[in-house]
Order: structure tokens, then sequence, then C-alpha cells
């Protein structure tokens, strides 16, 4: 395994929580509709840009984007806090010379915001946002172009996820596949996208990689 590429959002970081916030501050403020968690969930895929410009009924879309990245911003530091686990799992992968990838449907204005109160930055040599792509996951044109950017095949890759459409994204690149369950908040309880790995906890990585 030459290079292991992870979603973002209830992959790498539980930003899940802040997200939800973010978009229902935006669609409270500017419709004056109130929007569950999995109201939210259900518009994941494109970028938070795409995702108010397509939803939102309201005309003032700059306005609400604005919005959106200030409440993401101002409650990152409460609702998002930084997993030891996973700091240590990069770390490790670092240490033994896999390449790191990121394909996010995240807008990289929000990623950018993310990994940096992480303390997260460097640790990538590929990083692929909503911003970077034409069609977003499902479909596997992020993960394609982030296994040319590592400079690597296929089958010396792996892609892992917390959503369906993560692991459509990878099987459709022809890599393999880890659906993923091990942070407090994830999209996706039962895979019908049938990935290759299931892991509960961040050490189940560790398993595959001895």
């Amino acid at each position: 395994m030459k290079a292991i590429i992870f979603d973002f959002d209830g992959t790498l970081a539980d930003t899940l929580p802040v997200c939800y916030r973010a978009f229902q501050d935006v669609f409270r403020t500017f419709d004056g509709k109130e929007l569950s968690d999995d109201d939210v969930r259900a518009m994941f895929g494109p970028s938070e840009t795409e995702i108010i410009q397509k939803n939102l009924t309201n005309s003032n879309k700059e306005e609400a984007i604005e919005l959106f990245y200030k409440s993401y911003t101002d409650n990152h530091q409460q609702l998002v806090k930084s997993n030891a686990e996973i700091n240590d799992m990069l770390t490790y992968l670092n240490d033994r010379g896999v390449k790191l990838g990121i394909v996010t449907g995240k807008a990289r204005r929000s990623l950018d915001i993310s990994v940096k109160a992480l303390e997260m930055d460097n640790r990538f040599e590929a990083v692929i946002t909503g911003d970077d792509v034409e069609k977003s996951k499902p479909h596997p044109e992020g993960v394609t172009k982030a296994l040319s950017l590592l400079d690597v095949v296929n089958d010396e890759a792996m892609f892992i996820g917390d959503s369906d459409a993560d692991i459509e994204a990878g099987n459709r690149a022809n890599v393999q596949t880890a659906g993923v369950q091990w942070l407090p908040e994830y999209q996706t309880s039962e895979f019908t996208a049938k990935p290759d790995n299931v892991f509960k906890t961040v050490s189940d990585l560790f398993t595959i990689m001895d």
C-alpha cells in the first residue's frame, strides 16, 4: 500500500456537527427554515457553496455563503476537537512513507479552516476539494485526480470514507476501499456500496498495514 486517500468530514475529523450548525444558521436566517441534521446530511455531496446555491430559495446567495463560513469559523473551536488517535495514525503512516491524500466534497475555504485549526497542515501530498472537480462523489473524478498527484496506480492505493458516496467513488476508481465508523459522527451506519474493509476503530487500519 503506497498511498491512502481520505475523505475529511466524519473520517479524518469530527466536523459534521459544525457543518450541520453552519447550514442550519444559513437556512434559518435566509429561508426561515429549520433543518435537522438529517436534512443537512441529505444535501451532502457538492461543496458548501454549491449546496447553498442549489437549495436556498432566497436570492442572496453570496451573503448566505459568507454567513456559512462565519458560522463555520466561529463555532469550530467549540464543536470540533482534535483527535489524538487520528493524529497518531497520520504520523504512523507518514513515518512509514505512505503517501497521504484528501478527497472531499468540502470547498477549499472550509477545509483550510479545519486543517489549520486541527494542525493537520503539511500532512497531505494531494488535496482535492469540491472546488477542484466537475463531478462530486460518488463520481471517481476526485480519487483519480488524487492518484495522479500522488503518482501511484490504482492497486497501490486505498480510499477511506464514511459514506456510501465515498465507497462508490473508490470502487469506481478501482482502488481498495474502507468504510469507517471510528468517529462519534459519521454519515453511514450500513454501507450499501460494498467496501473492501469496514473499520470501527482507528486501530483496525493498522491490522491491514502490518
